[in-house]
């Protein structure tokens, strides 16, 4: 088999570049396939920047959320509460002063009588209890409005007075209510500070009978005194509940007469200076609308 050195020298030339030429071609294409592949399935190429990771673009280290993701302030999914149904009860009324005979009517709570309903407190400069929780009611019913609940309020600043306590809690029971809440102001003397969730105790007793919400109530309370503490800052009553600002009573017609899970909340104390601040600072009664919106939101997703 001839080597090729007996060709002539100018065909030997034209072979010896043929080769170096195949071997260039052949080495620059082996270059191009690895660089090539290293810039789709290895690390970035070069100039490009590293492709992001979708979790790291709503959260930060650890899981922590920025300012790009879904902040604290939410709690839970905008549809979270649809399809159910939040009874929402303002204490008292503006303008049960006006109406003092008819709301001194007495009416049946089951183990006792008591008035149809009072006037309320309010603070040493006059802000009322009525007002207060009217307020308070009306932000948070936005914000369950917000989350899908059906909001239902006992009254909205719409009557002439009360309605009356049996009333209130009629209105829960025809409501189906998975959830029912009585907003409060306390009117102690000064230096009782604090909130307080006051839970139905068992009563069974003539159109009473608390048997079947007591527990769910309990549960309704708990979560709700630890959602108002954690978003308004304020403490638990420092008289009422040995400060596991729980309470139980047995002789409140709102609680005594319903049938669907309800507790009421004493949002701090009127009389004392200090709550009574926070009371009238609009700024603090939307983080107390807030807070009772997730520990609601709580129980009723729990």
């Amino acid at each position: 088999m001839s080597n090729g050195s007996s060709l002539p020298p100018h065909r030997r030339l034209r072979g010896t570049l043929l080769v170096v030429l195949a071997a260039v071609v052949v080495a620059g294409l082996g270059g191009w396939l690895v660089w090539h592949a290293s810039g789709r399935d290895g690390g970035p190429r070069a100039g490009q920047p590293a492709p992001s990771d979708p979790a790291e673009s709503a959260t930060g280290p650890g899981g922590s959320h920025t300012p790009g993701g879904k902040g604290s302030e939410d709690h839970g999914p905008r549809d979270s509460l649809k399809g159910k149904v939040v009874v929402l009860d303002p204490g008292h009324n503006p303008h049960n002063g006006e109406h003092g005979r008819e709301i001194a009517r007495q009416v049946d709570i089951g183990n006792a009588r008591k008035e149809c309903d009072t006037t309320g407190t309010a603070t040493n400069d006059g802000y009322a209890e009525a007002s207060f929780t009217l307020d308070v009611v009306r932000r948070a019913r936005t914000l369950l409005q917000e989350q899908g609940a059906k909001v239902v309020l006992t009254q909205d600043g719409d009557r002439p007075y009360g309605p009356c306590v049996d009333e209130r809690a009629e209105i829960g029971n025809k409501a189906h209510a998975d959830a029912a809440l009585s907003l409060h102001a306390d009117g102690s003397g000064a230096g009782n500070r604090g909130f307080h969730v006051i839970l139905p105790a068992r009563v069974t007793d003539g159109p009473a009978d608390t048997a079947a919400i007591v527990g769910p109530s309990r549960q309704l309370g708990e979560r709700l005194a630890g959602r108002f503490r954690a978003v308004t800052g304020s403490a638990a009553s420092n008289y009422i509940g040995g400060g596991t600002g729980l309470d139980k009573r047995s002789d409140l017609g709102g609680l005594n007469l319903s049938t669907v899970p309800k507790v009421f909340l004493e949002c701090g104390n009127m009389r004392d200076p200090k709550d009574a601040a926070q009371l009238t600072d609009a700024d603090w009664r939307q983080k107390a609308a807030r807070g009772i919106t997730e520990g609601i939101t709580d129980f009723l997703t729990r």
